[in-house]
């Protein structure tokens, strides 16, 4: 096997499997630990896994989330359910805006079903699926993009924001503890940021699973937004924070 297609399996058994173990490979490879210990450094230092002890991961760490095309594949039902969850408090006619993420792709990919609507948006796949869409005004906002973040960001897209304003905005985190949001980029937390000071009702998306984790830059408080969707219940220690403040859940079913 050639060194760019065993690479594409290590990828490709990672988001079967999340993780992986350094001897396991060398052994399904019929390769040397040295050459899985390559390939693992080159992919880690193309932002594509998270190399740990022994092997790697591709779970989001305090300064890592995977690639953009590695989290489209994953948690599709729970994707697909907080997506209709976010669906029922769009009303037609609104002014909506989308961060970047894979949650918030497939829910901008979704809002042609609430049309007619202005949908801003720094996300390149909700731009598009949206671009050309019957009964959507779609306001690409520009900027330095990120193929990691199949976004963009920086100062083009945080001054265009400041000159906009939206009846909502939904935002995504890859981690919540305690009573407070974190993400590991600070571009990505600047816009997130721009889009929350200019929207009448801020959303935050949030799998279930990302609770009880940090990240390096802190996003916001969790009171900083009218409502928290998430795809079920997080475990009972983080729940422990939410209902000492009175933050309730929108659990999004099935």
């Amino acid at each position: 096997m050639k060194r760019d297609e065993r690479r594409q399996a290590i990828m490709d058994l990672l988001v079967e499997t999340r993780a992986v173990d350094l001897d396991d490979l060398a052994e399904r490879f019929a390769v040397s630990k040295m050459t899985i210990h390559r390939d693992l450094d080159d992919l880690d230092q193309a932002g594509l896994l998270r190399k740990v002890r022994g092997g790697a991961t591709i779970d989001a760490g305090t300064q890592f989330e995977s690639d953009f095309r590695i989290r489209e594949t994953q948690d599709a039902e729970a994707k697909a359910r907080m997506s209709r969850a976010a669906l029922e408090l769009v009303e037609p006619g609104m002014t909506v805006m989308v961060n970047d993420g894979s949650m918030a792709a497939l829910l901008g990919g979704s809002l042609v079903e609430k049309g007619p609507l202005t949908v801003i948006t720094n996300n390149a796949a909700v731009i598009d699926r949206l671009k050309g869409a019957p009964r959507i005004t779609l306001i690409a906002l520009g900027g330095v993009f990120s193929p990691k973040f199949n976004g963009f960001f920086g100062m083009v897209t945080e001054d265009s924001l400041s000159r906009l304003r939206a009846d909502i905005a939904f935002i995504s985190a890859p981690a919540v503890l305690g009573l407070q949001a974190f993400h590991m980029d600070d571009n990505a937390v600047r816009t997130k940021r721009a889009m929350m000071a200019v929207a009448d009702r801020r959303v935050l998306l949030v799998n279930h699973q990302r609770f009880g984790r940090s990240a390096l830059q802190s996003l916001a408080r969790l009171t900083d937004f009218d409502t928290i969707i998430t795809d079920a219940m997080p475990a009972s220690d983080a729940l422990v924070h939410l209902d000492r403040a009175g933050i309730g859940l929108t659990i999004a079913k099935d």
